[in-house]
């Protein structure tokens, strides 16, 4: 996941199987505008879902903002915007979080909030029923441009917007009460599956359905926690805990049921830069047929990757996820075709309020930076190469410029962590090389808190920080 993360900020708030499979091409155009997912009840391909699709690759058929990339537009929303969705109608709408000033800060009620296409400015918000963090952050676009989201009444909302006399309006056109069935729990993630049915689970373990106005829901074993999104394939719904990963699909009935579990090694303690004890990525999904593969990150004292077989859980290939020492992701793999690129997020520090799971150990740890690209065959996991960048938000690869595109900051040169000028950068997906870096912002005002940003069909990329929402554009 993306997610959120404090410097010292309290001041400042109160004031390819050996190649990759996949061939970039300079020529190759990214489609001009958005297209239907072909997913009933989820929006547009690549805008609609954190992760940039149902499978999780963190990847986009848009072009990013590249080498002539500049700050085109920004506005104070009043708090981080963790996930981004682009509509039919170019309308950028995003799931905030208001923050309270304090000393940590803390963060206050989730809000809809929506913005001008061109401008950035805040056109309209609508605060939710507070509830678990991360039922403010996951979330995705229906086809109707609504934004699904669960909110602390123990609901699932649709928040559609319309432009009326007064301007522009968010409002709740859906709720479906799953109150019922969460007793006091909070849901963590949500997303469609290929058949229209949404799925949903729950801090404490819980995995449910909701198929028109029925509910359906089952219980993992005590003690699993779930700290990440749902990655979906076609017959199938990746659930990562903090001990194990699970393959799940539901009947005529809607109760889901496990098709294949996994554990895996969660350590001995939560690592500095992660939010919960065990794996901090949600599963994806990729390989030859599209999805026929899934990948994680464990938490182990060496963090290893591993890669099954989605249908029946059989090992592909495992192998040390970075070269380098005290390293570990809270970030999900991107992925296009056989191949993964792995940021790690080992060092950051996070709110109090969004870490569970116990301290961190050690308590402390410089954030470094790396990302790797491995390419998958079966029975083997080949590092193509690793980079030292420290990117502060979760990245994009864009399959159509070739690029990874995010926020970053400059080689990490020892002592506390930095504050000091924010990048966009840019990395060659081919070699790991930085290509381009445009300042766009000064932390901590606009640390990226290692949230998720989107590209939208121009190419502008549409991402929140501690302080702004910020538009980069061509």
């Amino acid at each position: 996941m993306a997610k959120l993360r404090f410097r010292p900020v309290a001041a400042v708030v109160t004031a390819v199987a050996a190649a990759a499979t996949f061939a970039f091409s300079g020529s190759v155009a990214a489609p001009a505008s958005a297209e239907p997912s072909g997913i009933p009840g989820l929006g547009p391909k690549w805008t609609s879902l954190m992760h940039g699709d149902l499978a999780s690759t963190d990847s986009t058929a848009f072009r990013g903002p590249g080498k002539t990339a500049h700050l085109a537009a920004s506005s104070v929303p009043g708090g981080p915007c963790a996930a981004t969705f682009i509509g039919s109608d170019q309308m950028p709408v995003s799931l905030c979080t208001n923050v309270i000033a304090g000393s940590p800060p803390q963060f206050a009620t989730p809000v809809v909030t929506l913005f001008d296409k061109n401008t950035a400015a805040v056109l309209a918000k609508l605060p939710l029923t507070k509830g678990g963090l991360l039922g403010g952050v996951y979330g995705y676009l229906d086809d109707r441009n609504r934004v699904v989201v669960a909110d602390g009444s123990g609901a699932i909302l649709r928040v559609a917007h319309r432009r009326t006399s007064g301007g522009w309006q968010l409002y709740v056109s859906e709720r479906i009460d799953i109150s019922k069935h969460l007793r006091g729990d909070a849901v963590t993630g949500l997303a469609p599956d290929h058949t229209g049915r949404i799925w949903w689970v729950t801090t404490r373990g819980l995995v449910g359905t909701v198929t028109g106005k029925k509910v359906a829901s089952m219980h993992l074993p005590r003690g699993e926690e779930l700290g990440n999104g749902l990655s979906v394939r076609p017959g199938g719904v990746s659930v990562l805990t903090t001990h194990a990963l699970y393959e799940m699909w539901a009947g005529a009935d809607g109760v889901p049921t496990t098709t294949w579990r996994r554990a895996y090694d969660r350590g001995a303690a939560r690592k500095p830069g992660q939010l919960t004890w065990g794996s901090g990525t949600t599963p994806t999904y990729f390989g030859p047929g599209g999805t026929d593969w899934v990948a994680i990150v464990d938490s182990a004292a060496v963090p290893r990757l591993h890669v099954f077989r989605s249908d029946d859980g059989t090992p592909v290939c495992s192998m040390r996820a970075f070269p380098t020492a005290n390293q570990g992701t809270e970030n999900s793999p991107m992925a296009t075709g056989n191949t993964l690129v792995i940021p790690s997020t080992y060092g950051f520090q996070y709110p109090p309020i969004a870490e569970s799971g116990g301290p961190a150990a050690p308590l402390f740890a410089p954030f470094v930076g790396a990302m790797t690209r491995i390419d998958v065959a079966p029975g083997k996991c080949t590092r193509v190469w690793e980079s030292h960048d420290r990117m502060a938000t979760l990245p994009r690869l864009s399959t159509a410029d070739g690029l990874i595109h995010s926020l970053g900051y400059g080689p990490y040169r020892g002592g506390p962590q930095q504050l000091g000028p924010v990048n966009y950068v840019a990395v060659d997906f081919r070699t790991g090389k930085r290509v381009v870096t445009r300042e766009i912002g000064i932390a901590p005002i606009d640390e990226p808190l290692q949230l998720t940003g989107m590209i939208a069909p121009d190419g502008s990329l549409w991402q929140g920080t501690l302080g702004r929402m910020v538009k980069i554009s061509r």
